[in-house]
This record gives structure tokens, sequence and C-alpha cells, in this order.
């Protein structure tokens, strides 16, 4: 390959596969696309579970929910991560990708499988939201398409291995070992793999049921389907601290203080952490209670301790590095001299926050056997996983798009004062909505009913504590700030993709 196809970042001094850059570029522009998606989707629903507003009718709840999980809990954050793993495989070694028409076959069948899958849902055929539990069917277009973009995505991942060996090969890259965030994409993309190896499994056979072809348990489809559906979450944890530990470093100039043992962290994730699926199966009688039990009061516990450890890591990291500036007054002058006004920083730092507080402690919580069984269908659990999907993973996502922006689209951002308002929307309306949600979950509002008042009608009445209500309207608050944070992101990243100046 030519060496015209490779420019020189002006930033960093890294050299840029023109075809690599293309690619990155597809998958992020169409990331935010379907965040905006999901977005809209998600101001319809907390609008609708908002008692005080109550918006939408039933039968479009569910549709738009359904939409709502699909598109940010698989549809945004993948196409982003796939454009995350060519960074780290591509433009952070120098290489050059290892095959870029397959990169384009992934791309579109990603694509493909993404506005099928959409149009089903739509269309109202498919209103089975984000878990598709039998005896719940949809139209088997639905199922073709997941299936469609687990390939795709599957392709994407195998193409971010391939280019890692090219650039051994070829001599490109020619350290002992891999830097610490291309090492912490090795780990999400080997979780990701066996994730998305099972959501093609279990939707295979699924969409033969549809058809009429074959019959359907709906224990085996749990079984199976939690192995994509929590486990995609686990390849977003190894890519969001990755992402950490890169804005960690593009932001203050963070060194690890331990490179070994948060590599030692990235490997416990690996062999370890997708474990945790099985909360989702803790009241099924799949398994036998002494296996829960050691499930969730031990074994898990070691992915955890992975996470403890970047816990520490990342933030005393940070610490360090600004001290090293001469932030050294007292206990807190490095953290409130800090570049809060950068948006990249003050994106990780909520991210850390949240994830590690609000999701962290409430997830090893929730996910004990006994918690488990009163928690697990109110609404402390989707309060939980807001906090890990969107709090932790999408605010890490946005505040590394700012560097994404200038070093491969060669742009510089638009509306940087904007910008810098942009992460503490976002993160304030997410500890709101989280927190608001885990609230009234603790009263046993249920997680994905459409009308906590009535119940759609029931003759059964019942009459919720009035905290509930507080807590519901501290949730639509919350949801609403979000979504203005949201609009902002959207808005700078893809007016500064389409007209920002490019970098001098």
């Amino acid at each position: 390959m030519s060496e015209q196809k490779f420019r020189t970042c002006t930033i960093t001094g890294l050299k840029v596969h023109g075809p690599a850059e293309s690619l990155i570029k597809a998958n992020i522009i169409t990331a935010v696309i379907f965040i905006a998606i999901g977005g809209i989707a998600a101001l319809l629903v907390a609008l609708t579970r908002w008692p005080a507003v109550h918006l939408l009718p039933a039968h479009w709840f569910y549709r738009i929910l359904t939409a709502h999980g699909l598109d940010m809990l698989i549809v945004w954050i993948i196409f982003f991560e796939i454009g995350a793993l060519y960074l780290g495989g591509a433009v952070l070694l120098n290489a050059r990708l290892a095959a870029p028409r397959v990169g384009w076959l992934a791309y579109i069948l990603m694509l493909g499988g993404a506005v099928l899958t959409n149009i089903m849902v739509l269309s109202g055929t498919s209103d089975v939201l984000f878990t598709s539990y039998p005896p719940l069917m949809a139209h088997p277009l639905y199922y073709l398409g997941i299936i469609l973009f687990a390939v795709g995505a599957l392709i994407g991942v195998l193409l971010f291995f391939a280019t890692l060996y090219k650039a051994r090969k070829e001599g490109v890259y020619t350290h002992a070992s891999f830097p610490l965030v291309t090492f912490g994409f090795i780990a999400a993309g080997m979780i990701a793999i066996y994730t998305l190896v099972h959501g093609a499994g279990i939707f295979i056979p699924t969409l033969l049921w549809s058809m009429g072809l074959m019959n359907m348990n709906p224990s085996a489809y749990r079984l199976v389907f939690w192995a994509l559906g929590h486990s995609t979450q686990q390849i977003n944890v190894a890519a969001m601290i990755s992402v950490w530990y890169l804005l960690g470093t593009l932001t203050v100039g963070m060194k690890p203080i331990n490179e070994k043992l948060c590599r030692t962290a990235f490997v416990l994730y690996i062999l370890i952490i997708s474990v945790a699926s099985e909360h989702h199966l803790l009241v099924d009688p799949v398994f036998s209670n002494a296996h829960k039990i050691w499930n969730t009061g031990y074994i898990v516990h070691l992915a955890v301790l992975g996470s403890m450890i970047h816990a520490l890591a990342v933030p005393a990291g940070i610490e360090v590095a600004l001290r090293k500036k001469g932030y050294t007054n007292g206990l807190f002058e490095w953290l409130k001299k800090a570049p809060w006004g950068n948006p990249g920083f003050s994106a990780m730092a909520f991210s850390i926050f949240i994830f590690g507080f609000l999701a962290g402690i409430s997830g090893v919580v929730f996910g004990s056997e006994a918690v488990n069984i009163t928690a697990h269908n109110t609404w402390r659990i989707t309060g939980h996983f807001h906090a890990t999907v969107v709090g932790g993973t999408t605010l890490a996502f946005m505040g590394v798009t700012y560097y994404i922006l200038p070093i491969v689209f060669n742009r510089q951002i638009i509306a940087k004062n904007w910008a810098s308002l942009q992460p503490w929307l976002f993160g304030i309306g997410l500890i709101l909505l989280s927190g608001g949600m885990m609230s009234a979950g603790v009263y046993g509002v249920p997680r994905r009913h459409w009308d906590i008042v009535s119940f759609g009608g029931s003759p059964f009445a019942f009459t919720w504590d009035p905290t509930v209500y507080m807590w519901m309207t501290v949730m639509g608050i919350g949801a609403l700030t979000a979504v203005a944070g949201g609009v902002l992101y959207v808005w700078i990243t893809l007016g500064t993709a389409w007209k920002g100046k490019p970098v001098a």
C-alpha cells in the first residue's frame, strides 16, 4: 500500500491510514445518527412513564421502548466501538487497516441489519421489547436484521485483530506489548467475539421459529440470549475503561501508576466478567440454588476485582499527573484545578463517578441472589443499567469524540462553549434520571409497565406512597436535562464533521 494513503496528524504526530480513517468516520457518524434516533425514543418513553405527562398510548409506548432498547444498547454503542477498534488497531499503532473492503462489508451488514430491525419495530409487527422473549413473536425480518447486524459486527472485530497481526508481521509495531489502550480494546474485542457469536446463535433458531419451522424453548432462549444481552455491556465496560485511559492521557498527560496491574485487570475481564450475565436468570429454574450462590457470591467478585483495580488506577493516575503540574496545595487542589472546561475531561470525570458509584455499587448489590429476587423486575434495575450504559459508557464515548473529531476527521470543534457545557448537562441529567428510577424502584415501581397509576384500567386498585411521584418527577427532570445534553452532542458532532474548520 502506497505511502500516499497515510497522512500525519498535526496534533498527535500519528500516521492516519486513509481507508481506516474513512471507516472510522462512517462508523462514528452512523453511531451518532442512531443515538439521535434512540434519544428521541428515550424522551418519548420518559414522558410516558412520568405520571404527570403520560404521553403515549400503550401500543406506541411498547413499540418505542423496543426501538429505544435496540438502538441505544446495541446499535449506537457497537457502531461506535467498531470505529474505536479501528482507531486503536490502526491509528494508535501507525498501521494500515488489514482489509478495508472487509470493513465496508461489515459496515453494510451492520447498517442494513439496524435499518431493517428498526423498520420492523416501527411498522408495528415486532413489539417484543429488547429481550424478545418467547412466546412473544416478532416478524421474521426483525430477527434477520439482528443476525445481519451481529455478523457484521463480528466481521469488524475480526478485522481489528487482523490489523494487529499485520502490524506485527510487517514490522510496523515492534514493541514488546501493545499500548494499554489498544490492550483494553483487545479485551473488548475478545468479549465481543463471545457475545456476538451467541447473539447470532440464538437469533438464527428464533428466526426459524418465527417462520414456523421449529419450536422454541423459552428457558433455552433466555439462557443463550443473555450471553448477548448482558455480555454486550461487558464489551462496553472494557471499551469504556480503555477510553478512560486514553482521555486521561490526552487531557492531563496521565500515565498508569502500575501498567502491569491494569493489564491484569483487563485479563480478569476476559476470563470472568461475562459470568455476571447470569443475574438475569436468578429467578429461573434453569440453575440450582447452589450454582446461583456460587456465581453471585463468589466467582462474580473476581470481575468486580478487575473493576476495582481500574477504579483506583484511573483517578490515581489523574491525580499524580495534575500534582506534577504543580497543584500540590492540600488534598484536593489538583481536583479543583483540573481542566473542567475541557469536555473530554469533564465527560470522563462524570463517567467515572456515575459508573463507579451509581452503576458499580448498585450492580454488585442487585446481582446478589437475595436482593435480585425482590429487585429484578422493578425500576431499580432500569436505573442501574442506565447508569452503566448511558452514564458510564455513553458519556465516555461522548468525551473521546471531542478528540476523534480533530484527530481523525481533521476538524476543529464548533461551538466550543456549548461543547464545554454538554457533558455537564448530560451527566447531571443522568444522575437525576438513574437516581429517580432506582429510588422509585425501592417502592416496587415495575420496570416496564405503561401506566403505574391505573395499571391500564385494572380492576385491582393500588395506591402508591406519595414519595413515588416525587421520584418519578426527579426522573422526568433528569430525562429532559440529559436529552438536552444529547441534543448538544449530536449537533456539535455532526456540525463539526460537516462544517468544522480544518485543523491547522
